[in-house]
C-alpha cells in the first residue's frame, strides 16, 4: 500500500502566533495534527485572523477566510476538510458549500447521531474548552427534547484555556489537561448522573481521551473519530484481504 495514494486530511488551522520552527509544532501522540493518528498525510492552512479567542467567541467575518483556506487545501490535494478548533462549526455550512470534498469542521456534528446511540433516558455530555461560548444552537439538534438530553461543561477557568488563547500559544502539560477535563466531567456527572456518553468539542482533548475512558468507564468521542470515519468513506485503497 502506498501511503501517498490514500486520502489526504486537510485541516483549517488556528493562527496561534507561533513561528514556523517552534517546538510546539511537533504534535502529540493521538493529536489531530499528528499524521500518525490517521496513518496518512495531513496538510494544513492557517486561517487568516483565526486567533483562538476570536474563533471561540465567534466572528462572522472569519467565514470568508475559512472558505479561502479550505479551497487552498483542496487545490493542494485534500480529500477531507476538518479544523483544529471545534468552534469552527459556525462556518461548516459555508465551507461545505464552497468545496467538493466532505467537510467535518467539528466533532459537534456527531451530536445527533450520538443521541440516537443512547437510551432516551440517558444524556450526552459535551466537554468544551469554553462552555460560555458553546450554546445549544451549535449542536445541530432542534427539538427541545433532544436539546434537554445534552449537557455542556467547560474548562474555561483553567490553565489550558489561558494557555491556548495566549499569544503566542503556550503548550499545556497533558497531565494538566487530563485533570481539568476529569474535574469537569466529574462535576457534570454529579449534577447529571444519567450521563451515558462524552463528546469532546475541543481538538486539544484527544490526547487525554483514553485516560478519561479509563477514569469514567464511559464511551468518549472526539474529532479524530469523526475524521477517521470520513476519511474511510473516501478511501478507495483495496484492503489487504482483497
Amino acid at each position: 500500500m502506498v501511503l501517498q495514494d490514500r486520502p489526504v486530511l486537510g485541516i483549517l488551522e488556528l493562527d496561534e502566533g507561533l513561528s514556523p520552527d517552534s517546538s510546539f509544532q511537533v504534535p502529540r501522540v493521538g493529536a489531530l495534527l499528528n499524521p500518525a493518528t490517521f496513518e496518512r498525510p495531513i496538510i494544513t492552512e492557517i486561517v487568516e485572523g483565526a486567533r483562538p479567542d476570536v474563533v471561540i467567541r465567534g466572528e462572522p467575518l472569519l467565514e470568508a477566510a475559512c472558505v479561502v483556506s479550505a479551497q487552498r487545501l483542496v487545490q493542494r490535494g485534500a480529500s477531507v476538510i476538518s479544523s483544529d478548533c471545534g468552534f469552527f462549526i459556525r462556518h461548516q455550512s459555508a465551507v461545505a458549500a464552497a468545496v467538493n470534498v466532505p467537510v467535518v469542521l467539528s466533532s459537534l456534528l456527531l451530536v445527533p447521531a450520538l443521541l440516537r446511540q443512547l437510551s432516551a433516558t440517558r444524556k450526552l455530555a459535551v466537554v468544551t474548552a469554553d462552555a460560555s461560548h458553546c450554546g445549544k444552537d451549535l449542536l445541530g439538534v432542534d427539538s427541545q427534547e433532544s436539546r434537554a438530553r445534552v449537557v455542556i461543561g467547560g474548562i474555561e477557568g483553567g490553565e489550558y484555556l489561558r494557555n491556548s488563547t495566549a499569544r503566542p500559544f503556550i503548550r499545556t502539560d497533558v497531565d494538566q489537561i487530563e485533570n481539568e477535563v476529569a474535574a469537569c466531567v466529574s462535576g457534570l456527572r454529579t449534577d447529571h448522573p444519567e450521563i451515558g456518553m462524552l463528546l469532546f468539542e475541543c481538538t486539544g482533548f484527544p490526547c487525554v481521551a483514553s485516560a478519561i475512558r479509563v477514569r469514567t468507564g464511559l464511551p468518549v468521542y472526539d474529532v479524530t473519530d469523526l475524521c477517521r470515519l470520513t476519511l474511510a468513506s473516501v478511501d478507495c485503497t483495496p484492503s489487504p484481504s482483497r
